[in-house]
Formats: structure tokens, sequence, C-alpha cells
């Protein structure tokens, strides 16, 4: 039983949800993005705590954060940094950006520029930045949450496959529900304030937890039956008739990691199918592109990825 991932995850959860009322699976999500390493693509509509999930969970885990509110004019100096001259010593220093943190909050990052978005890219996979032909690192724990808004489309730049493709998990944050909702008006009027994090009382994890989580999710057993079967989903997704793109090997990897962080999270060391199958959903959603006849009849790529997993043949 990987014991590490457990007591991290059991603390994460308990201090999230003195803050965050309701979206359960949204924070398991989070939290799984964060034993895997991978950076995560949130959406939904303005005011569900997107942003304050983020910094509770920087909080309790003791990370550095930092946020960007992404506008059209952002340039890629804004977010990595630029080497300014001094003139009293006429010398160049590094003026450090906001991408030397551990979570990087990217809001609305549909509304950065196309220049800036692949400034991103170097960052994202290779948790380094190069910066007037210079690599500095970044951190270990370097990780990017980005949010986008569903609902508009105007002033904003569609992010590239190559892009996208980089996020191990799209999360989809919904609307709270009704007896949740009651919930978040009822601690506002005890005094909740989710400006001032510091003065909640959130305990935070021990440092040692997070890493030593991370290794026990890379050490999960995977039987060779498990390969195959998610090869085979995401194959199957490059010839899928409702589909233009498909996954790639990169899909295929996240799908393997991402499921190993849930089985960890579920408490066995071992991986099942149904592993993969709740997996599946926010690794591939994003990846895939849906041909725009299929797009006019509605079909999603939720949609296509529940039929793949239909049409696959689950090993015994």
């Amino acid at each position: 039983m990987p014991a590490e991932v457990q007591k991290f995850i059991s603390h994460a959860r308990t201090e999230l949800g003195k803050v965050i009322v309701g979206q359960e699976e949204a924070i398991s999500q989070l939290l799984a993005v964060l034993l895997c390493g991978g950076h995560a693509l949130l959406e939904g509509v303005p005011g569900i705590a997107k942003t304050l999930a983020v910094k509770v969970l920087a909080h309790i885990c003791r990370l550095s954060f930092q946020r960007v509110q992404c506008t059209p004019d952002l340039m890629p100096a804004d977010v990595l940094g630029a080497n300014v001259f001094n003139l009293s010593t006429s010398t160049f220093s590094l003026h450090r950006g906001p991408v030397f943190t551990d979570l990087l909050l990217v809001d609305e990052v549909n509304r950065v520029p196309p220049r800036t978005q692949s400034a991103l890219l170097e960052a994202m996979e290779e948790r380094q930045v190069t910066i007037d032909g210079t690599g500095y690192p970044l951190s270990s724990f370097f990780t990017v949450f980005a949010t986008q808004n569903p609902i508009e489309f105007e002033g904003t730049y569609p992010l590239p496959e190559a892009q996208l493709d980089r996020f191990l998990f799209k999360i989809r944050v919904p609307y709270p529900a009704a007896e949740k909702e009651v919930e978040i008006l009822e601690r506002y009027q005890q005094g909740f304030d989710p400006h001032h994090i510091d003065a909640l009382g959130l305990a935070p994890v021990d440092p040692d937890w997070l890493p030593a989580a991370r290794r026990e999710v890379t050490a999960l057993a995977v039987e060779p039956g498990i390969f195959r079967y998610m090869a085979t989903i995401v194959q199957r997704t490059r010839d899928w008739p409702a589909l233009s793109l498909g996954g790639s090997p990169r899909a295929t990897v996240a799908l393997m990691f991402a499921a190993k962080a849930l089985a960890a999270m579920e408490g066995r060391d071992y991986l099942i199918p149904d592993d993969v199958k709740a997996a599946a959903p926010p690794v591939l959603r994003h990846r895939l592109m849906v041909k725009p006849e299929a797009e006019l009849e509605g079909i999603t790529s939720d949609q296509v990825v529940a039929e793949v997993l239909s049409a696959v043949e689950v090993p015994k």
C-alpha cells in the first residue's frame, strides 16, 4: 500500500475541504497532477474557486506561488523575466519573472498571444527557461495550472495543439450543487475570508511527504496487459471516425502516469483497468480534435473518449 501517498492525499483533502466547498473530483485531479509532476488546464466559468484552490494547495504544501493575469499585450519577458542593465555597475542582472516559482497560475491563458504562449512551452516541458541564450533551471516542483473560460471567445487565442499536449489533465470545474452553494453562503456569514489564507489555520503537510509520494507513484507496478490496454486506447483515437486528431505517444505516457497516481490515491500499489478508465477523460479530452461535421452533430471529445473505452477490450 502506498502509505506516503495516502498520508499526503488525506491531509491535503482535509485542509482543502476547509476552504473549498464541494468540487471533490476537481480537487482529486489537482492532487493527481501534483503527484505526477505534470501541468493542468482548468476550464470553468469565473467565480468557482479555481484560483483559490491552487493558492490553498500551494499554502498547505509549503510551495511558492505566483499568478499571471493574462492579457492580449502580455509579452514573454513579463512571464520569464529579462536581463536588466544596472547603470551603477555597468552590468546586466537577471530580473526573474513569475515563472521562477513552484506553482504558477496562468489565469485566462487563452488571452495570451501565440508568442507568449510558446514561451511557456520550454518551461512546461523541460522545467527550464532560456533568456538571452542562457538556460535557467526551474523548481523541481514547477507546475503550471492554467485557467480558461469556456464561454468567452472574443479577444482570445486558441491554444495550439503542441501546448495542449503539454498539459497532463484538462480539468472541468463545474458549478457547485445547490446544497454546496448554501454551505458557501453559511461560511461567508460566519466570517470566512478567502483573501486571508494565512488566517484560516490550515495545517501544512510535512515537506518530505510530497517527494516521497511521488516516488511511490513512480514505483507502482503495471502488468503487461495494462500497458497494451493503454496503448490500444490511444491508438484507437487516431483512426476514430469522428476525430481529425488523436492522442500522441505523449498522451499514452500521460495516461499511464495519471492512472498510477489515481491507483495510489485509492490505496493500491498496482494498476487495474478502472484506473485507466478514470484517467482517460482528463488526459485525452484536450488532446483530441473533433471533426467540424461531428461537432455540428453535438459530438464532444468526452463522448468520443467514452465510446473508445467501450470499444476497447478490457484485459482480464
